[in-house]
């Protein structure tokens, strides 16, 4: 049996017909914008607030039909988000980790994709006319990637909402390798959910 948390993508692969494969993206685009004159916002993240009332990132399970992993992300992208997702596409190179769940045998391909602010404002936009909107997606919001002066608004404060799976996890190992967060910050944030 594989073991539970992160796998590389070729073990991930490897598993077997009894583990369900899903995958998602995190979509991030640099965002010159600056709140109150002082904090640079760096880079718009969005989340999914999923209908159990937790924040995730679109997409979802792979059928047996599916031809490629990518496949079904890029269709649940248009799904949840809408037309403007057709504007690009994710592909292998943008897989970033493959997570085994511990409890039910699914395994979570995450994926990121760079795209302009103008691309990503544009999803954002479309996402209320998509499909799923308001069953299974609830909304999209934007990540705060800042802190505020009293040391809990913005970041800290976002990352105690509940996650699904290992979003928590995909979402600071990517801030990590955007820069946005140090490698010591990214662990000190997670070890506050171990």
């Amino acid at each position: 049996m594989a073991r539970a948390g992160r796998l590389e993508l070729a073990e991930a692969l490897a598993l077997g017909p009894g583990w369900r494969p899903a995958c998602y993206a995190l979509l991030h685009a640099p965002d010159p914008g600056i709140l109150f004159g002082r904090l640079p916002l760096r880079y718009a993240i969005p989340m999914q607030m999923r209908f159990d009332g937790r924040l995730g990132f679109p997409g979802g399970f792979v059928d047996s039909q599916d031809s490629s992993l990518e496949d079904v992300l890029n269709r649940g992208l248009l799904e949840q988000l809408g037309e403007a997702a057709a504007a690009f596409r994710v592909e292998r190179p943008d897989c970033r980790s493959s997570h085994a769940g511990s409890g039910p045998r699914v395994v979570a391909h995450f994926h990121a994709k760079s795209l302009t602010l103008e691309q990503l404002s544009a999803v954002e936009s479309s996402a209320t006319g998509a499909k799923d909107h308001g069953l299974e997606v609830l909304g999209l919001v934007r990540m705060s990637l800042y802190t505020l002066r009293d040391g809990v608004g913005g970041r800290p404060i976002f990352l105690e909402n509940c996650f699904i799976g290992a979003a928590r996890e995909q979402l600071l190992d990517t801030l990590q390798d955007l820069g946005v967060v140090e490698a010591g910050l990214s662990q000190a944030f997670r070890s506050q959910f171990v």
